[in-house]
C-alpha cells in the first residue's frame, strides 16, 4: 500500500520518520508492505531524506491510483478540508491529526468515507498519542456514556502546575511556556480554552452520535486564575485544572470548557505538567481513564501511523463510526447544577452568607481582606443572579473538594 503525507511540519515529519524507521514492523502488523510514496509541502528541504519523495502539487497525489491512504497533518480547515474531501471522493482513506478539521467537518467526511467504503480516521486529533477515539467508537459500545471529561490541553496544564509548584503568577508561567515551545506567540487557542473546546466537541459528538459544534460550547480559559486562587486550592487539598466536559444529565447533553477546582478523590487530581488525561463514565463500566502525553511530534505521529495501519487492514471495509451530521442541541448551561469556590471582600461576608447556601469557608496562608467559601450545589443561572448582588473577586467551579 502506497501512502501520501500532506504537510511536513512537526507532526508530518514525525509520521515520515516513524514510517521509515519502523517500516518492517508496521507492514507486518498491517498485513502488507506500506511505503510512503509522496510528501506534499510548499517548501523544499535540501539534504533531508524527504527530498526523494517531496512533491508540491496535490493533484499528483489524488490522481495516482497507487495511493491508498492519505495522511493529512497540515492543520487548519483550508486547504485541508478540500484536499481530504477530494481524496475520499477519489476512493482513498484518510488519516488526520487535525482537530479543527474533525470538529468542523467530521460528520460529513465520515459519511463520504462510508459511501466510498473507505475510512476517515482521526485518533490523533484528541489527546495526541493517547488512545481515546478508537475506545469510544469500538471498545465502550456496550455502555451508555454518562460523561466524558478531561485535561485536554497540555500547555494550560503545564502552566497551572507551574503556578502551583513555584508560586508564580499567570504572566510568568505564560512566558516560560512560550520559551519552552509549549505555547505559541499568540497563546489564545490554549489559554482561552478554544483548543480544549474543539477536542471536547469531537469527544461529545462521538459519545452521543450527533454533531456538536464547538462554537456552541460554553468556554472559559485560565487567564483569570491567580496565585491567590491556587493558594486557596492548596489549602483545600485541591488542584485547579482546565477541564473539557460533555455529559448527559436527565436526558440533556451539556458541554463546557472551564477551570475546575478538583479534590484528591477526583481521578484527574494527579495529572500534572504537560500530560493529558480523559475520564469516561459509563452506566455499567463506571470510571475509566486514559492518560499520557497529549501532544508532541512523536506521540501524535505514532497515533497517526496506527490509523494508517488500521486503514490498510480495513481496505474496502468501512469502520462504522456513529456520528451523524444532525446537530445536537446542547442544553443551556444555566440549568446545570454545579458547586462553586467564591472569593468576596471581607466586608461583604455577611451578605455572602445571606445570599449563598454555603458549604464551608476556606482560609489560605498570607491572604487577608477577603472571605472565601464553597457553595452547596446550585444551578449555574442561579449563581449568576446571586453574584449580581455582591462583589465577586473570583469564582471557580469545584468537584470532589
Amino acid at each position: 500500500m502506497k501512502v501520501a503525507i500532506l504537510g511536513y511540519g512537526i507532526v508530518g515529519s514525525g509520521v515520515f520518520e516513524i514510517m521509515r524507521s519502523n517500516q518492517e514492523g508496521i507492514s507486518r502488523r498491517a498485513g502488507e508492505e506500506i511505503e510512503v510514496k509522496y510528501v506534499l509541502d510548499l517548501r523544499d528541504f535540501p539534504g533531508d531524506p524527504v527530498e526523494d519523495v517531496l512533491v508540491h502539487d496535490f493533484k499528483r497525489i489524488v490522481e495516482d491510483p497507487e495511493i491508498g491512504v492519505v495522511v493529512e497533518v497540515m492543520g487548519g480547515v483550508e486547504p485541508a478540508y478540500s484536499y481530504v474531501k477530494e481524496a475520499l471522493l477519489m476512493g482513498k482513506s484518510v488519516c488526520t491529526s487535525n482537530k479543527e478539521l474533525v470538529a468542523k467537518h467530521g460528520a460529513e467526511l465520515l459519511e463520504i468515507a462510508k459511501q466510498k467504503k473507505k475510512n476517515f480516521l482521526f485518533e490523533a486529533s484528541v489527546g495526541g498519542g493517547i488512545p481515546i477515539i478508537r475506545p469510544l467508537n469500538q471498545s465502550l459500545t456496550a455502555d451508555e456514556i454518562r460523561e466524558v471529561s478531561g485535561i485536554l490541553n497540555g500547555t494550560t496544564n503545564y502552566m497551572l502546575t507551574k503556578m502551583r509548584d513555584e508560586d508564580a503568577d499567570f504572566d510568568e508561567v505564560l512566558k516560560d511556556a512560550q520559551k519552552r515551545g509549549y505555547a505559541e506567540r499568540n497563546p489564545s487557542a490554549d489559554v482561552d480554552g478554544f483548543d480544549a473546546g474543539r477536542k471536547i466537541a469531537i469527544l461529545t459528538s462521538l459519545a452521543y452520535g450527533m454533531q456538536v459544534d464547538y462554537e456552541d460550547i460554553y468556554t472559559e480559559g485560565i487567564t483569570k486564575i491567580t496565585k491567590t486562587d491556587i493558594a486557596y486550592a492548596q489549602a483545600a487539598g485541591a488542584n485547579i485544572k482546565l477541564l473539557g466536559t460533555g455529559k448527559k444529565v436527565d436526558g440533556k447533553v451539556y458541554a463546557m470548557v472551564a477551570p475546575c477546582m478538583i479534590g484528591k478523590e477526583h481521578p484527574l487530581y494527579t495529572v500534572d505538567d504537560v500530560f493529558n488525561a480523559i475520564l469516561v463514565r459509563g452506566n455499567f463500566l463506571g470510571d475509566i481513564m486514559f492518560y499520557g502525553k497529549g501532544a508532541g511530534k512523536l506521540p501524535t505521529a505514532s497515533a497517526v501511523v496506527s490509523d494508517v495501519v488500521d486503514a490498510v487492514k480495513h481496505r474496502g471495509t468501512n469502520i462504522m463510526t456513529i456520528w451523524n451530521s444532525r446537530k445536537l442541541e446542547l442544553a443551556d448551561v444555566n440549568t446545570l447544577e454545579s458547586t462553586f469556590f467564591v472569593r468576596v471582600p471581607e466586608d461583604e461576608k455577611q451578605k455572602a452568607q445571606d445570599i449563598f447556601d454555603i458549604d464551608r469557608g476556606l482560609v489560605a496562608d498570607d491572604v487577608a481582606g477577603e472571605y472565601a467559601f464553597l457553595t452547596k450545589p446550585m444551578a449555574e443561572g442561579a449563581f449568576v443572579e446571586a453574584s449580581k448582588k455582591i462583589t465577586v473577586i473570583s469564582r471557580i467551579r469545584t468537584e470532589s473538594v
